[in-house]
């Protein structure tokens, strides 16, 4: 039998990490993230895997792509101020495509806000943080089990897309214990380093897409000759100033993405068969969502709802088929309202979309959601 533990979600998250194959931990230490790098510290030299504390969190995102470059599964974590410090290479890893995990348990901000508060408030800055175009993954889960789960495939999506992925965290998932049990090892599904498919005798061009559009780029230290740059490269890795070069490296790495997105678009529905209204929901917030919708329901609102796991790409195709079915509904977030803009979008007029936001350092009472499902149902019937 499985043995039952008395877990914190960062600890999942680093557990899920070092089944999925990371070796390499670059980090400082940032409420309420710090419990990822603690629990790397401690295990990583069991297994061989290398842990550092760097002097900042730039330089923490630097020291993980290098070892990304050298054939290490690798692994980052931080909080709000810290993944701000850290865009700037996050674009170059989207750029040279570096396979690395960021963890982002978020806090209140901006700035140093309410360093142990929690919040859901880096939904865009996961999207669209560091500048230009680029694609971005990012994975939020509800539970202590699921940020195992959850570091998991962020691991193999790195991996898979020679891209960030980023694991959106907020501090109440972060920092809950649950009784977990966790899947044995030869239960895993774990995606391995890409390697080369051509040898240099062979015409071998470290960025040349295979047939899923992704590079089969090198390791340093392998015996191929390989330049990585944030220039815009052709498929040699070198620099080219060419309008259809551009064009078409930047396109790939969008369409690398979007050709996965139905597999990559993780959700979950509850309640959702007779249901005349809906809740959208992710990470901690979900849970309380989760209790409003029961009390709603006992108060003979036909309400479910739809839990989003993966918030980029985000599910377009989920939401405009929820906005077809029901009457309405309502974006329960931990911020000022980020998510709702994203349904508003997908849901495309096809049915009236609401937000229920906080955004004063405590979390959601079951009793405020389930006063924002009564708010709209009202105001939906009334007109």
């Amino acid at each position: 039998m499985k043995k039952a533990r008395l877990m914190q979600g960062n600890e999942a998250v680093a557990e899920g990490a070092l089944a999925a194959g990371v070796r390499f931990f670059g980090g400082y230490p940032i409420t309420p993230s710090t419990e990822v790098a603690e629990g790397m510290a401690k295990m990583l030299p069991q297994v061989g895997g290398t842990f550092i504390q760097m002097e900042d969190e730039i330089a923490s995102m630097g020291v993980v792509l290098g070892a990304s470059l050298a054939g290490r599964k690798a692994l980052t974590a931080s909080s709000g101020p810290g993944i701000s410090l850290k865009q700037e290479l996050i674009g170059y890893a989207a750029a040279a495509e570096i396979p690395v995990v960021i963890v982002n348990v978020q806090r209140v901000g901006p700035s140093t806000g309410q360093p142990t508060a929690p919040s859901q408030g880096d939904v865009m800055q996961a999207r669209w943080g560091t500048h230009g175009d680029h694609p971005m993954i990012a994975l939020s889960p509800w539970s202590v089990r699921e940020a195992f789960d959850i570091a998991v495939k962020c691991v193999n999506y790195s991996e898979r897309f020679r891209t960030p992925v980023i694991l959106l965290m907020d501090e109440i998932v972060g920092h809950l214990r649950e009784k977990v049990e966790l899947p044995e090892d030869n239960e895993l599904e774990i995606y391995p380093r890409r390697k080369p498919a051509k040898t240099v005798a062979e015409g071998y061009r470290p960025f040349e897409p295979a047939e899923d559009l992704v590079p089969n780029v090198a390791d340093f230290g392998e015996g191929y000759h390989i330049h990585v740059s944030g220039l815009i490269h052709d498929e040699t890795g070198f620099p080219v100033g060419s309008p259809k070069v551009t064009r078409e490296v930047t396109k790939r790495l969008h369409d690398k993405i979007e050709v996965a997105r139905d597999e990559i678009t993780h959700v979950e529905e509850y309640f959702m068969d007779d249901a005349e209204y809906a809740v959208v929901a992710f990470g901690g917030t979900a849970r309380t969502a989760y209790e409003a919708v029961l009390e709603a329901r006992k108060k003979g609102i036909k309400i479910g709802m739809v839990r989003l796991i993966t918030i980029w790409p985000f599910a377009d195709k989920v939401i405009k088929a929820l906005a077809e079915k029901v009457k309405g509904i309502m974006v329960a977030e931990l911020n000022y309202g980020q998510l709702v803009g994203e349904v508003e979008r997908a849901a495309g007029g096809k049915c009236p979309v609401e937000l229920c936001a906080k955004y004063d350092m405590t979390i959601f009472e079951p009793a405020e959601i389930v006063a924002g499902i009564e708010e709209m149902v009202a105001g939906i019937e009334k007109a």
